[in-house]
């Protein structure tokens, strides 16, 4: 493609997991086919999130981590967007940067995987189960009370490691991520929004530039999915509504399909013990609408007392 967007070169900024290589690679190729005749390349950097696996992200300073580094080459210019799993991307960027693009969504689910047990209803009472995200634990906790959850940090392949190595009996991890490594078959379930409502924004990859980068804006339009932009615009407004960040248990998943978007939240204890669910469907047609969507499921959580989860820094 040539013409007024096509770019002479473009730097993808990306972390250097397995994974998140994976990612930008994904994205580079879409766009070396959108724009054949540009120079598109990655540029690795280890984030202090990556370095940091022996302690949990709360602790740490929550998944920003894995986001400001790569903020940081956008911003002297060693590159010219980065490439983001949406749900690790904090509900409000600094100043100066933007989300200018989400891609088509993946699986959105949450997998179980284990060597031993088909399900979660499988695993004897006292199972230890590995994951390094509050929102699963508390849904786990909820509807598993005898289960053991232990925190689990570091890349997808070490997490299998750990499994294979009999620390977990089980161990939930985002399906997108085992799929796009080729490692659909280490899926034993595959859970139903209804027993583990996913993250804001699980499964999409969101292409960040700095907000003055009219350019690359531009550039990034044609790989812009509007399903999956209109269902994330409205999980991250109820997320941002109500504090969501990663000691927060706090779930939230849209379906945006012929003009209707349907929209489910949740926040809960870590123990799972006071668990509060919701959902509003409405017509959307731009991501104003979405996001006014989210507010509005936000407002009635407020009322039903959801200032009660506010986690405490």
């Amino acid at each position: 493609m040539t013409g007024p967007n096509a770019p002479r070169r473009l730097a993808i900024a990306t972390r250097e997991s397995a994974l998140a290589l994976w990612q930008a690679e994904h994205v580079r190729a879409r766009l070396a086919a959108q724009y054949p005749g540009s120079s598109i390349e990655l540029v690795g950097i280890t984030t202090q999130g990556d370095r940091i696996v022996d302690r949990p992200l709360a602790a740490i300073g929550g998944k920003g981590l894995f986001v400001k580094e790569l903020e940081a080459a956008l911003d002297d210019g060693r590159a010219d967007l980065a490439v983001h799993s949406l749900k690790d991307v904090p509900m409000d960027l600094p100043p100066g940067f933007a989300l200018a693009a989400i891609t088509a969504r993946d699986d959105p689910r949450d997998a179980l995987v284990s060597t031993r047990y088909d399900s979660l209803d499988a695993l004897p009472a006292d199972a230890v189960v590995g994951t390094s995200s509050l929102r699963r634990e508390a849904q786990l906790r909820a509807r598993h009370p005898g289960l053991s959850i232990v925190s689990l940090r570091g890349n997808v392949h070490s997490r299998l490691r750990k499994l294979d190595d009999g620390a977990y009996d089980a161990i939930v991890l985002a399906a997108a991520g085992l799929k796009r490594l080729g490692l659909a078959l280490r899926i034993r379930a595959l859970l139903d929004p209804d027993t583990s409502l996913p993250a804001p924004g699980q499964g999409a990859l969101a292409l960040e530039c700095r907000a003055d980068r009219d350019d690359v804006r531009a550039a990034l339009a044609p790989l812009a999915d509007s399903a999956a932009t209109l269902a994330t615009a409205a999980e991250r407004a109820f997320s941002r509504e109500l504090g969501g960040n990663c000691r927060t248990p706090l779930a939230a998943y849209a379906e945006w399909e012929e003009g209707r978007l349907w929209l489910r939240g949740l926040i809960a204890s870590r123990d799972g013990r006071d668990v509060l669910r919701g959902e509003i469907e409405g017509e959307i047609d731009d991501a104003a609408a979405a996001d006014a969507l989210g507010q509005t499921l936000a407002d009635r959580f407020r009322q039903q007392g959801a200032q009660r989860f506010a986690s405490v820094d």
